[in-house]
């Protein structure tokens, strides 16, 4: 595993560079691609690596980048490249070759110009290959309640992270990719009923729930809204 340096623009977000974003990986959006055979993948905004992890174990082959010097050293140890840069400023020129897959997730909601870097990922994307990505939806049901109430206020996490500088709904992140040049060919969102855990109903009925939901009022009930894109033609 290799850690390269290009720092260029990192003190721009130094709060992002000083956290570490370390889950069980985004597994909703990487379901999504999960019938594309395995190849070679650049996850944007890795974090500690739990995104790569889920790939690498189907058989990709994972480089990353991330703001964060302690992002880079965990996910050192999964990708078998990880790039310490600010997506802000574009695409590293470090960047190179062919990628069969690049994934976003929750990541361009921090940028103040994500085109810059949607439009440099144009030139490594493989003729054949995909974009994933993955953005908090302003206009789920909480954050509507909230904003009618009178509420916009920043948090720690969240739809309303501290760090968010562009907010999305499922019609305006779709506009961003369609408008750089990339053809949007899955549109979804990962969703929640509300109620359906309050009321103590079993996992099966609330996981039906959240589906129906997320399937019928995707702008409404999706916390995240998930995109599968390929350049258009």
């Amino acid at each position: 595993m290799r850690a390269l340096n290009e720092t260029a623009g990192v003190a721009g977000h130094s709060e992002c560079a000083n956290r570490i974003y370390e889950n069980s990986g985004n597994l909703a959006l990487l379901e999504l691609i999960k019938s594309k055979s395995a190849g070679r993948a650049l996850d944007c905004g890795c974090g500690a690596g739990d995104n790569a992890r889920i790939l690498s174990d189907r058989g990709w082959d994972v480089d990353g980048i991330t703001i964060s010097p302690d992002e880079q050293q965990k996910a050192s140890q999964i990708c078998k490249t990880v790039l310490i840069a600010d997506l802000e400023s574009g695409l590293p020129t470090a960047v190179n070759g062919v990628y069969d897959l690049v994934v976003f997730s929750h990541v361009l909601e921090h940028l103040r110009n994500p085109s810059r870097v949607l439009n440099d990922i144009r030139r490594v994307l493989a003729p054949d290959g995909i974009v994933a990505v993955a953005l908090p939806n302003v206009l789920n049901w909480r954050s509507r309640v909230r904003f009618m109430l009178g509420q916009f206020e920043y948090e720690e996490g969240g739809i309303m992270d501290n760090t968010h500088l562009r907010f999305y709904t499922f019609a305006s992140g779709r506009r961003l990719l369609e408008s750089n040049g990339f053809l949007v060919s899955t549109a979804t969102v990962e969703g929640i009923f509300p109620l359906a855990r309050k009321i103590m109903l079993p996992s099966r009925i609330v996981r039906r729930l959240d589906k129906f939901a997320g399937s019928y009022w995707p702008g409404l009930f999706g916390w995240q809204l998930l995109y599968i894109a390929s350049l258009r033609k």
